[in-house]
């Protein structure tokens, strides 16, 4: 594959001889924004909208981009597509791979972003950026972004163990927090709220002053109790 491109951070014309379609994909909840370079389109990147979801739409997408390279060179051409990681997860790079499409995912933090542009930041530049990004990552040049290796299906769905452990254990730190916090206020340092005999303790207390905890700040705690 022949590729001839200016420098990914460039914003100028683009020298292309393109051996594949080189697709970036910048995803949102409502749209996909499509942003493609094609063999025999010249020097300009198309831009096309498809339904967030619709993977389907996605692939015709693809299918009529082919239909057009082909119609001006003659030639069939591979889809080679990059999007960032990010809240859609792998299950769009998945899809893509089934069908025999070349996917990447790419760590966003690793693309050097001109300091001149930052104020400027579209999806347009983006999709650009990413198109670019990936054109000097299949020429093979060192250091241009990180790509991001997919989890198999089965090992994401196994770390879910290990994450869901870490956030009920976050949870269970704020809750703690809370509960010190509240009786601190009232003058009371000595409550642990994550021993045994904690509501025992709880309807015991009395606060700095020698008044009992009010039935509503008594109410509070007790649904943070049934939080832990």
């Amino acid at each position: 594959m022949a590729v001839i491109t200016r420098s990914p951070d460039c914003t100028g014309t683009i020298r292309t001889d393109l051996g594949a379609i080189f697709v970036s994909l910048e995803l949102s909840r409502s749209t996909w924004l499509v942003t493609s370079l094609s063999p025999g389109g010249g020097e300009k990147m198309s831009r096309h909208q498809v339904d967030g979801g619709d993977l389907a739409g996605l692939l015709e997408r693809f299918a009529t981009l082919r239909r057009k390279a082909e119609a001006r060179t003659g030639r069939r051409f591979p889809v080679i597509v990059v999007q960032e990681a990010g809240l859609d997860g792998f299950w769009i790079h998945r899809a893509l791979e089934a069908e025999g499409i070349e996917s990447h995912v790419v760590d966003p933090a690793s693309i050097a972003m001109p300091r001149r542009r930052r104020r400027t930041k579209t999806d347009r530049i983006d999709g650009e950026m990413l198109v670019r990004t990936l054109l000097a990552f299949k020429r093979g040049e060192p250091r241009v972004c990180a790509m991001v290796k997919a989890p198999t299906p089965e090992h994401e769905d196994r770390r879910r163990l290990v994450r869901e452990r870490q956030e009920l254990t976050a949870e269970r730190v704020r809750a703690v927090n809370r509960i010190k916090g509240l009786l601190f206020a009232q003058g009371i340092r000595d409550y642990r709220p994550l021993r045994r005999d904690r509501r025992q303790r709880l309807a015991e207390l009395r606060g700095g002053d020698g008044r009992a905890l009010g039935p509503h700040l008594q109410a509070q705690l007790a649904r943070l109790l049934e939080r832990l």
